[in-house]
């Protein structure tokens, strides 16, 4: 498989990227830092996302069912190299059905996930995983 993307910046102006259908735009600059999602969320949001596509692929794979799930992923960034280290994510998984093994979905989204590995093979990643009964 092989992705692609375009993007585009304006000198003093922020930018946006293009994928498939949908353009979104990021933060360049100090004007909207608190407005617009800079590159370190793309990043944490790409995570979140993997993670979020996985529940729904091993659903199947491993025949459990959900309502639905929600993710809050966190990191820290380091000045010298400017880097982001030790990712934590914490999973919740709105489920009342008993097939959902935690262990084995755990185990399956850090084995299978292509940006987890990615992000796994640059920084440390701590997570929980949780049901909770109450959809």
């Amino acid at each position: 498989m092989n992705y692609s993307i375009t993007a585009h910046s304006v000198a003093k102006n922020d930018a946006s990227f293009v994928i498939k259908d949908i353009q979104t735009d990021f933060g360049t600059t100090e004007q909207t830092a608190d407005t617009l999602p800079n590159p370190a969320e793309l990043f944490l949001g790409s995570f979140a996302a993997c993670i979020l596509k996985n529940v729904e692929r091993f659903s199947e794979l491993l025949h459990y069912s959900y309502e639905s799930a929600s993710i809050e992923v966190s990191a820290e960034r380091y000045e010298r190299p400017p880097r982001m280290d030790h990712v934590q994510y914490h999973l919740t998984v709105f489920s009342n059905d008993k097939r959902l093994k935690i262990d084995r979905l755990k185990m399956n989204i850090e084995k299978y996930g292509t940006i987890f590995n990615t992000v796994k093979a640059a920084c440390t990643i701590e997570g929980t995983i949780v049901v909770n009964k109450d959809t």
